[in-house]
């Protein structure tokens, strides 16, 4: 069974930071892109950041640009998503996903290329 399980969620105060991890179970994904997508309170889900397979190309959301990167170690199985000087507006539940894509040269923002979804971790920046 494939599992996505995101961790390091939790409450930070504004200008603050946090790290989410997210382990890849029951496949590999080391040819596969990875990233994460959030869905803030009553809005609709969005995308965040993805990472093509070998880290060449990431994509991220114009308004974490300078405050998030995302990065994996394909050997753990494990993408990750450093979140610096956070603010309240980054307050959502976090998803992680991955494709199942033969290295992909450039990552998705659509939420239907993504096969596989963690049952996500809550972040909530506080002002």
């Amino acid at each position: 069974q494939v599992q996505l399980v995101e961790s390091g969620g939790g409450l930070v105060q504004t200008g603050g930071s946090l790290t989410l991890s997210c382990a890849a179970s029951g496949r590999s994904f080391g040819d596969n892109a990875m990233g994460w997508f959030r869905q803030p309170p009553g809005k609709e889900r969005e995308f965040v950041t993805a990472i093509s397979w070998n880290t060449y190309n990431t994509d991220l959301i114009d308004s974490v640009k300078g405050r998030f990167t995302s990065s994996r170690d394909n050997v753990k199985n494990t993408v990750y998503l450093q979140m610096n000087n956070l603010k309240p507006e980054d307050t959502a539940v976090y998803y992680c996903v991955a494709d199942t894509y033969y290295r992909r040269t450039y990552p998705s923002r659509l939420g239907n290329e993504y096969d596989y979804w963690g049952q996500g971790t809550q972040v909530t920046v506080s002002s």
